[in-house]
C-alpha cells in the first residue's frame, strides 16, 4: 500500500525579520491562500468547542462563493465538542489530516486518524472529542443541504482515503485519478469533497469553466495551477478558492505526486431567483 502523505498546519507566528512579500491573492474569480499566511494571529474560537482553535479559510460571500464554508480545525489533548454544529440546516465532512479523534453519533463511536474520512448529514447530532495525548487537524468543510421531494435524506459515511479505490481519468494513463468517497450518481448528495491525485508531470489540459463551485486544499506536492488568467504556483498547505465558473486548469510539477481536497456544489437545480 503506498503511503498517504498530509500536510498540516503548523501555526506560529513569523519573525520581524521576514519579507512582507508574499503569495496571497484575492481576486474577483478566485482567492489563494497560502500556508505561510495560516498562522496564530488569524484563528477563531467556535462556541462550545474547548481546547480549538480554527482557520477560517473559506465561508459564503455575496458575489463570490456562496455555498460552503471550509474549516481547519485544531483540537488540543482532550478537547473538543459535545455541540458542534450549530445550524441543524448544514450538513458536513470531516477529513482528518493529523492525530486522532473520536466521533459519536446515534449511538457508536468512531476513531478518525490521518485520512479517514466522515460525512455527517443535516440534523444528525454528534460530537467530537480528542482522546489522545496530541493535537488533531482536520478539515471540516459545512453546507446547508438543498432536499428534494422524494429523495431520502443521505446516511453518514465513515471511509478512509488508504482504503478507497481511485476513479482513473480516461486517457490519463492512472496519472490523474479521484478518490470519491461518495458515488456520484447518488442523487441525495449536493456536495462531494474528494481529493484529487496528479502524478509528476500529468496534466489537466483544457481550462475547466464550469458552474460549480470548489475549494482546494493541496495536501501533498507542487504544482502551477491556472486561475481564471494566471498561473500561480502552489504547495502543500495551499488553499484555493474559486467561484463558480473560474476558469481553471493545472501541471504538476513533481519531484512528487499533486494531491488535493476538493469540494464542490453537486447534483441540484440552479436556484431562480427574482431579483
Amino acid at each position: 500500500m503506498r503511503t498517504h502523505s498530509y500536510f498540516s498546519i503548523p501555526g506560529g507566528h513569523p519573525p520581524q525579520t521576514d519579507l512582507l512579500t508574499g503569495r496571497a491573492v484575492f481576486t474577483q474569480a478566485y482567492a489563494v491562500i497560502p500556508r505561510g499566511v495560516m498562522q496564530d494571529i488569524v484563528t477563531s474560537n467556535l462556541p462550545f468547542w474547548d481546547r480549538t482553535r480554527a482557520w477560517i479559510i473559506a465561508r459564503p460571500m455575496s458575489g463570490f462563493s456562496e455555498t460552503f464554508s471550509h474549516y481547519v480545525m485544531e483540537v488540543g489533548a482532550g478537547g473538543g465538542s459535545d455541540t458542534p454544529e450549530p445550524d441543524a440546516r448544514a450538513q458536513g465532512v470531516l477529513f482528518v489530516v493529523d492525530g486522532q479523534v473520536e466521533v459519536t453519533y446515534q449511538g457508536a463511536t468512531h476513531r478518525l486518524a490521518a485520512g479517514h474520512y466522515a460525512y455527517l448529514p443535516a440534523g444528525l447530532p454528534w460530537t467530537l472529542r480528542n482522546t489522545s495525548e496530541a493535537p488533531a487537524r482536520f478539515h471540516w468543510i459545512r453546507k446547508i443541504y438543498e432536499a428534494v421531494p422524494g429523495l431520502d435524506k443521505p446516511e453518514p459515511i465513515i471511509a478512509r482515503d488508504q482504503d478507497t479505490e481511485r476513479a482513473v481519468m480516461p486517457g490519463t494513463d492512472g496519472r490523474w485519478a479521484t478518490t470519491r468517497f461518495v458515488d456520484p450518481a447518488d442523487m441525495r448528495h449536493d456536495m462531494h469533497v474528494n481529493i484529487v491525485t496528479l502524478e509528476p508531470g500529468a496534466v489537466i489540459p483544457f481550462a475547466e469553466t464550469h458552474v460549480m463551485e470548489h475549494g482546494l486544499y493541496v495536501l501533498e506536492g507542487k504544482a502551477v495551477y491556472r486561475l481564471n488568467q494566471d498561473w500561480v504556483e502552489v504547495e502543500a498547505g495551499d488553499y484555493m478558492w474559486l467561484r463558480a465558473f473560474c476558469p481553471q486548469a493545472c501541471y504538476a510539477g513533481g519531484p512528487t505526486r499533486f494531491r488535493y481536497l476538493l469540494y464542490k456544489d453537486v447534483n441540484r437545480h440552479a436556484t431562480l431567483r427574482s431579483f
